[in-house]
């Protein structure tokens, strides 16, 4: 529950935002000039391309844009998403005339995916316009093509009543928008240094288009400030997620993908695993609808990108001294609990189920492995890895000490050496998530 001084600011900031975005200036996030598409009369649900090259086309703009994602396999929408702010559902985007965006013209379309606005006012950005903004005309006029075969379905989504007052007024996206939306098109970057060749700057450039565009990366993987605005100079150095945490991807040896190759990269992406870390939460949903339809050169193209970017300054995890006792007891609940995946040095299952020895992925942020424990998961279902395989919940099973000394224990072994997982961190999680309280188990005569 807020406070009323959180309310107070946000009333305040909600009166700034809402004036800035009534002002003159407000052209400044509205104008669509760039698009050269002529904004004619005819409304999605009469349309139907009959250019195959296009529509195709299009579906690989969808794949790389995750469009299934959030408005799930029939685009008819539903799909929750929480927000420090309240809770969104993901609007039906099918031809359908009433509950869809049959009556859009392509025109509306490229307003609304690039510019947040929508038939019902101005879009939240969890819909990534911000991101969507780079996409260029063909792609843009190509996934219209697509969109065009979609079957209409009749879903009436009230989209955001379950954000909280005042951010269930769409009126001061315009002013949030004003701060933290750049519209601009996508910009390469230029040779500067012989050390590139221009071949080798077109991947680059290419990489650049699909991380910063289409695959919006830097929604999950850049923090947000309090306005939920992007923090530039944090760029795809990890932010938060919901229950889950999106990490730094980055060059950092310590936090980020320093020690990976581009190989490892490219197969994460594709398969969801690299071998040690296996995708889970959001980003298994992602390779699941979108990475695993990358082609070959595109993830050439994101892998050369993402090691061609300045590393973070995170510094390496400092190791935890855990008692000895609470460690031998973890110790053997590892043993009885985990070992029959995750192996008994740690080693997991190859493509299947995550090491946790000489795995740098889980030692620093542990949001994601205090969510698995709690409430398990599943990594992704893909063609090259079908088994999709799951990690069971332990909420029942373990109380806060117990999961905090099992992950600590995980994490300070095998050379491992990370930071303390707290019990209260465990519990902060277990009542966010919404995960059962262990059960006590009492014998009797």
């Amino acid at each position: 529950m807020m406070t009323k001084k959180k309310i107070s600011y946000s009333l305040a900031a909600l009166a700034v935002l809402a004036g800035i975005g009534v002002s003159g200036k407000l052209w400044m996030v509205m104008d669509s000039s760039r698009s050269n598409v002529a904004d004619n009369k005819i409304k999605l649900a009469d349309f139907h391309s009959t250019d195959d090259a296009a529509i195709k086309r299009g579906e690989y703009v969808m794949r790389l844009s995750d469009c299934a994602a959030c408005h799930e396999q029939s685009f008819a929408g539903g799909y929750k998403i929480s927000t420090p702010f309240g809770e969104l559902k993901t609007s039906n985007i099918t031809p359908d005339r009433e509950t869809g965006i049959g009556n859009m013209t392509e025109h509306d379309f490229f307003n609304a995916v690039r510019m947040g606005r929508g038939e019902k006012g101005f879009l939240y950005p969890a819909m990534p316009y911000t991101a969507y903004a780079k996409l260029s005309d063909r792609d843009m006029h190509d996934l219209w093509a697509y969109m065009s075969t979609m079957k209409p379905v009749r879903n009436d989504i009230d989209e955001n009543g379950g954000m909280h007052f005042p951010y269930n007024i769409r009126l001061a996206m315009a002013g949030w928008n004003l701060l933290f939306f750049d519209n601009s098109a996508f910009q390469p970057e230029s040779l500067k240094t012989t050390n590139i060749s221009s071949v080798q700057l077109d991947r680059i450039n290419r990489g650049k288009y699909l991380v910063d565009g289409p695959a919006h990366c830097s929604v999950c993987h850049t923090a947000r400030n309090a306005l939920g605005g992007e923090i530039n100079s944090q760029y795809l150095q990890g932010g938060q997620l919901g229950a889950w945490y999106a990490p730094d991807i980055t060059p950092n040896p310590h936090a980020g993908i320093g020690d990976w190759s581009n190989a490892q990269i490219m197969q994460y992406l594709k398969t969801g695993s690299d071998g040690k870390s296996v995708a889970a939460g959001p980003m298994s949903e992602a390779v699941e609808h979108s990475m695993q339809y990358f082609n070959d050169n595109d993830l050439q193209a994101v892998a050369a990108y993402l090691k061609h970017l300045p590393a973070s300054d995170t510094p390496a995890p400092q190791k935890f001294a855990m008692d000895e006792t609470r460690r031998k007891n973890a110790a053997l609940s590892f043993e009885v609990n985990c070992t029959a995946c995750h192996g008994v040095q740690g080693e997991g299952i190859n493509g299947m189920v995550p090491a946790f020895a000489g795995n740098r992925s889980m030692l620093n942020d542990p949001t994601n492995m205090i969510s698995a424990m709690l409430n398990g998961t599943r990594a992704a279902h893909t063609a090259d890895r079908p088994t999709a395989a799951g990690m069971p919940a332990f909420d029942w099973k373990m109380d806060d000490r117990q999961i905090a000394d099992m992950l600590n224990f995980v994490r300070n072994s095998w050379g491992n050496q990370a930071s303390e997982v707290t019990p209260q961190q465990v519990a902060t999680m277990r009542q966010q998530t919404g995960a059962k309280q262990k059960i006590e188990v009492h014998s009797g005569r």
